[in-house]
């Protein structure tokens, strides 16, 4: 199954909106589901960016105006990867789990909040995840 998903980050000024594809093995029907099929799918594609990168595939190029872009957001790289472990897929499930229960980010399909684990999702849509930016200050 493919689903569209837009991920939002708070921070960035200039596309601040990434609308993404991801093949999902499964077809969810609850959020849980939802989060732990589209961590699979991110792990499946950074381990086999990682697997290309070892195997010595091209570098891509930069544009101008991806340069120009990335220069927004205040850094300006390739999608190289640095790292040479392989993603744990149960941790990072059980993290992106932990992290939708502390209200680390939000989850809306279409414009309606996904606020519970055990809601159920359409199968349409499109699903938009916000990662929320922390504020410092005192706790009262």
């Amino acid at each position: 199954m493919e689903i569209k998903v837009n991920i939002k980050h708070m921070g960035k000024r200039r596309k601040s909106v990434e609308p993404r594809t991801y093949r999902l093995l499964t077809t969810p029907s609850t959020v849980r589901e939802l989060i732990l099929a589209v961590v699979e799918a991110g792990v499946r594609e950074y381990d086999e960016r990682l697997e290309g990168q070892e195997s010595g595939e091209l570098i891509e190029c930069l544009t101008k105006q991806e340069i120009e872009d990335k220069a927004e957001s205040g850094r300006i790289s390739f999608k190289t990867l640095y790292g040479e472990k392989k993603t744990d897929l149960k941790q990072a499930q059980d993290n992106a789990i932990q992290c939708f229960e502390d209200g680390i980010y939000r989850i809306f399909q279409d414009e309606r909040p996904l606020e519970r684990l055990d809601e159920a999702i359409g199968q349409k849509g499109i699903f938009t995840f916000v990662r929320l930016t922390m504020l410092s200050g005192r706790v009262w």
